[in-house]
């Protein structure tokens, strides 16, 4: 069974860092359509870094995130991704 259209669309993105902070400190960054909460500061100007570039690719595809398919979405992730260097297993 094919999932309906309408309910295949990413609304926003939640980047979680789950590595601890030496320095105690709570880092939260907010966007227009995304939500990014701790890490250390290395993993957190990561997560920027990858959500910024997410965005930019879509906006050159004329597109925002919730008009964004998940394998749409994925296949952007992927580009990014390869993009920072960056290894991802699917």
């Amino acid at each position: 069974m094919k999932p309906d259209e309408t309910n295949d669309k990413i609304h926003s993105l939640l980047g979680v860092g789950l590595d601890a902070s030496p320095d105690d400190e709570v880092r939260l960054t907010k966007g227009p359509n995304f939500a990014l909460v701790g890490g250390k500061e290395e993993t957190h100007e990561m997560m920027k870094e990858t959500v910024c570039k997410v965005n930019e690719n879509l906006n050159r595809r004329g597109k925002e995130l919730q008009e964004t398919s998940r394998q749409e979405f994925l296949d952007v992730f992927h580009e990014v991704m390869e993009s920072m260097n960056h290894r991802w297993d699917s």
